[in-house]
């Protein structure tokens, strides 16, 4: 692999992942659609994000240097942020739980204390 096509492959400060740059596409497409159902103006929608509306205009753009402070501040003015809170949830995290599951020990001994060990 040449070191042009493995900086698109694993992404660069500038140039994430095509994977994440699709996440980012739908998310904000999601946002979009969210505020004009909710016929939400981009001032007030920033305003109520605790945002500047061009980092808005930045979250409308796909924009993949925008903070995640700020696609937090608009999923909770959009009424959303719960979703997000379901992420790295350990419910969903089926590679963490396998992880954990295999680290487990196979036998557990009971420690005997210094008094069993005299009295029995």
């Amino acid at each position: 692999m040449s070191l042009t096509a493995a900086a698109k492959f694993l992404g660069s400060p500038h140039s994430p992942p095509t994977a994440v740059r699709r996440v980012l596409r739908k998310q904000r497409a999601n946002i979009h659609d969210a505020q004009r159902r909710r016929r939400l103006p981009m001032a007030v929608l920033a305003d109520r994000a605790f945002t500047s509306r061009s980092a808005l205009q930045r979250v409308a753009a796909g924009d993949t240097n925008v903070s995640i402070g700020i696609y937090t501040g608009v999923l909770q003015a959009l009424g959303l942020l719960d979703g997000l809170g379901q992420v790295a949830d350990i419910a969903n995290d089926s590679v963490g739980q396998a992880a954990a599951t295999a680290d487990l020990p196979k036998h557990i001994h009971l420690k005997r204390s210094a008094r069993t060990l005299r009295n029995g």
